[in-house]
């Protein structure tokens, strides 16, 4: 029987469903990259979430490696080009997670519209002030999504009902418009957006893509909802859009760096702004992570590894 390495946490319905199609799971969700280094070699495919980097080094070692699934959408923790140079195909399961994704960008988005979180921490603190957590409605709003992928369109589809207006703009993208969003150019966005979802891989062109150029044309103060990558804009850019009003709040599933506990100087001043503003909300990069998710991304994975057969 063949054999992959699994390197991260994965629902326990991994093994018996890569068994069924004719492969072994070495399930070794605890191991350090320096012992996937060592044994790598014997592994004919490698199942990852986000944990490590599969880098030039890791790559060059995998002399039999012959397929990776990223148990998940992102890609940026892989060296996809050594990666096609060395004939080792890649897949994902962005379907495995983008309903979950949908529902998350939804919950978070009209938490800071409403100002739920506020609510929360007040009553906790005995103080019930209904003036002070009156919300914004997102009727009649135009929510501009920017990446129409797997899960720009689960977000566009549950916008359905609120009586929005949705433009939907992706540059690698043909005749995308549907049902749950009009196709618009980059000048309609700006000119027409009042609330602004990112959908965007992490690549060199959407790193730091939101910057105070990028926000300056908008015509309207918007609202940001990430939901992405948090790369895609920096701290510091994020503080001193809020504070100049540019935008009027962020719901944030991503940051720039995810490791709180190690910012950089700059990194932690700024994020110091961020936790002290009512403006924002965070959540700890859980929009696709969900109960239902956890499983669905394995039947999405294994069903794309047969067919690589």
């Amino acid at each position: 029987m063949k054999t992959c390495l699994i390197i991260d946490l994965m629902h326990e319905s991994i093994t018996p469903l890569l068994e069924e199609i004719g492969w072994k799971a070495d399930y070794r969700p605890d191991i350090k990259r320096a012992e996937i280094l060592k044994i790598i070699p014997q592994y004919e495919g490698l199942i990852v979430r986000s944990k490590t980097a599969i880098d030039q080094e890791i790559i060059e070692r995998a002399n039999k490696l012959r397929w990776i699934a990223r148990a998940g959408a992102g890609l940026d923790q892989l060296d996809t080009e050594a990666l096609e140079e060395k004939g080792i195909r890649v897949v994902n399961a962005p379907e495995g997670n983008r309903d979950a994704l949908g529902e998350h960008a939804i919950t978070i988005l009209l938490t800071l519209l409403n100002k739920v979180h506020l609510a929360d921490r007040d009553i906790r603190r005995g103080t019930w002030d209904r003036e002070a957590m009156r919300g914004t409605e997102l009727m009649g709003k135009t929510i501009s999504i920017i990446g129409y992928g797997n899960m720009g369109q689960a977000f566009a589809r549950r916008l359905q009902g609120f009586g929005v207006e949705v433009l939907a703009y992706d540059k690698y993208k043909k005749s995308y418009g549907n049902e749950f969003a009009r196709e618009a150019s980059l000048e309609e966005i700006f000119d027409k957006t009042d609330i602004l979802s990112l959908h965007v891989p992490l690549t060199e062109e959407t790193h730091f893509m939101l910057d105070h150029a990028y926000l300056s044309r908008f015509k309207k103060d918007i609202y940001l909802l990430n939901t992405a990558r948090g790369k895609n804009i920096s701290l510091k850019t994020l503080a001193e859009a809020l504070e100049k009003g540019r935008l009027k709040g962020a719901a944030l599933d991503v940051l720039e760096n995810e490791k709180i506990n190690q910012f950089s100087v700059e990194q932690q001043h700024y994020f110091n702004q961020l936790i002290q503003s009512d403006k924002v909300v965070f959540t700890p990069h859980v929009g696709g992570w969900t109960f239902e998710s956890y499983e669905k991304i394995n039947q999405v994975l294994v069903s794309k590894i047969k067919s690589l057969n």
